[in-house]
């Protein structure tokens, strides 16, 4: 397929469909970035090997991957103009997005709880990784956040159309890269000792 030929609404939407693929590939490669070097210093000798993640990061885990399903309800919703449907389930991805952010920081609190730091004399390499790699993930959700408020705002306007929907799609698109990123960084984090 040629990506110079088309009507100019094709080629718009072919470029930023691929501009957010240039975006998802460099956060991957970011994050491949900072796992790997997670691998590189578990083999440090003060690497704390028996650390279990918090609770809350399991729970937010199920929250995100819930979100995912109802940003796939909603977009399924719009394809057939159900746009009632399409806005309710909307606003439960965004409910549920938010959800997934407070039991982030509910699982930072109970890592302090534990005694766990990013920094300072008590603070472990291990941890420090645990921390930056949640806190970069939450940077990205709330760019997912800005994004689906972006879509819903959108979607109340009645934007979107079966047919029309380039922007849900790119959305979409986004949000269940950053559910399965999530899903990823913490099989990851749990499995890597």
């Amino acid at each position: 397929m040629d990506l110079t030929q088309g009507t100019a609404e094709e080629k718009n939407r072919r470029a930023k469909k691929m501009m957010l693929w240039f975006g998802i590939v460099s956060l991957i490669m970011g994050f491949a970035g900072w796992t790997s070097a997670y691998i590189v210093s578990s083999k440090r000798e003060d690497w704390i090997s028996d650390l279990e993640l918090p609770q809350a990061f399991f729970i937010s885990t199920a929250i995100i991957i819930l979100s995912s399903i109802t940003y796939f309800v909603a977009k399924k919703a719009v394809g057939r103009n159900d746009q009632k449907l399409g806005t309710i389930f909307l606003l439960v991805t965004l409910a549920l997005g938010i959800s997934f952010i407070i039991f982030q920081f509910k699982g930072f609190s109970q890592m302090l709880e534990n005694g766990y730091y990013f920094t300072g004399p008590t603070s472990n390499i291990k941890m420090s990784y645990v921390f930056l790699i949640a806190a970069v993930h939450i940077v990205h959700l709330v760019a997912g956040l800005i994004s689906l408020l972006v879509v819903l705002v959108q979607q109340l306007r009645g934007k979107y159309m079966p047919g029309d929907m380039l922007g849900m799609e790119l959305g979409a698109t986004f949000w269940h890269f950053l559910d399965f990123l999530w899903v990823y960084l913490i099989l990851f984090m749990y499995f890597v000792k």
